[in-house]
């Protein structure tokens, strides 16, 4: 007798085994990587969703505190074919249901072809196809969490004494340890401001350098850090990664759209549209710039649907990635993308101005 239901908006209801217990909801994705679970688990983009992992054994090589990206697990619950006993004992820590023993090629078979569906979780020897149920029900699509922002960020600045090689301000959307610390490799000094920081809070700083994170769910619920590119912009470089990127084109004239399944796993193939380069990354998103606008352009695109992957404005010292060149996990081809934003500071060309 199963001991956890996995409700899904398609109207099926999935039996499966529970490793730890609870009942939670969210937005049902997947990541195709096979390695590198706990900086997924651990990544702030999950924020609000369900995470289901294509690779059939998730935890063969333990549970390590020092490959996080966050001090928390993210997702509301964990799905795989089969959990090792460290994931299990640390989502039990963490209180993160998980369950296993279900055809998972099957659930992302259809997360592909329907698309990322709401779900509910009832996990445990009460559990009930009716709890889960229950819980679908009172799930809320990606956009209607308008407040998400608030889960993820800090609650204060924060400083990272790194070096004289710039003054970066950087915007707490959900941002992945790794991006800092890329930083801070490069002799820069990182304020990781609240995802609600105001432009005064900003100039407090005295930054070299204007960035925003990654984070998660609706790009347009995260009107905060867009009005600081748009007060910022021509005065200091911007730069920003995945929900950052889709921040920085709302707020240069550009539009964002949900994508049907998201791109999400460390095999993501992008194109230099200059060099006709190739790189392999990681990506995580459910969202993207659907219009660059007239402010910026499109340098790198994904190979498998064209989605815009880079963008920039050299006169007004912007530039952006829709992937994650900081990797972890996934492969180091883009890390060349913090040397590139560093340069925008080190310039010896004045940045234009925006008017």
């Amino acid at each position: 007798m199963s001991d956890a239901y996995l409700a899904l908006e398609d109207g099926r209801v999935v039996e499966a085994r529970g490793r730890v217990p609870g009942r939670t909801r969210g937005e049902l994705v997947f990541t195709t990587a096979y390695t590198g679970y706990e900086e997924s688990l651990t990544d702030p983009s999950y924020e609000e969703q369900v995470l289901t992992f294509s690779y059939p054994l998730i935890g063969n090589y333990g549970v390590r505190s020092e490959r996080f990206e966050s001090d928390r697990v993210h997702p509301r619950a964990a799905i795989a074919r089969e959990f090792t006993e460290d994931v299990v004992e640390w989502l039990n820590e963490e209180g993160v249901p998980a369950i296993d023993h279900l055809d998972t090629r099957e659930l992302v078979t259809s997360i592909r072809e329907e698309g990322a569906m709401r779900c509910g979780l009832a996990v445990g020897p009460d559990a009930t196809p009716e709890d889960a149920k229950a819980e679908l029900d009172a799930c809320q699509g990606m956009s209607e969490h308008v407040d998400i922002g608030a889960q993820v960020s800090v609650d204060e600045p924060t400083v990272y004494e790194g070096g004289s090689a710039a003054t970066v301000a950087l915007i707490d959307c959900g941002a992945k340890g790794s991006i800092t610390e890329s930083l801070l490799e490069r002799d820069a000094t990182v304020h990781v401001l609240p995802y609600d920081a105001t432009p005064a809070d900003v100039a407090a700083v005295d930054p070299d350098l204007l960035f925003i994170s990654n984070g998660p769910g609706d790009p347009e619920n995260f009107e905060a850090a867009e009005a600081l590119v748009e007060e910022f912009v021509g005065d200091l470089p911007v730069a920003g990664i995945c929900l950052g990127q889709q921040v920085v084109a709302n707020a240069l004239g550009g539009s964002t759209e949900k994508m049907a399944f998201g791109h999400r796993g460390v095999n993501q193939p992008v194109r230099d549209l200059e060099t006709d380069r190739v790189v392999m990354t990681t990506q995580n998103h459910g969202y993207t710039v659907g219009e660059p606008g007239d402010r910026l352009s499109v340098t790198q695109v994904n190979v498998n649907d064209g989605t815009a992957e880079g963008l920039e404005n050299e006169e007004l010292g912007v530039i952006t990635r829709q992937y994650h060149p900081e990797a972890h996990p996934g492969p180091n081809d883009s890390l060349d993308f913090f040397d590139d934003v560093l340069d925008l500071v080190s310039t010896d060309t004045p940045v234009a101005t925006s008017d």
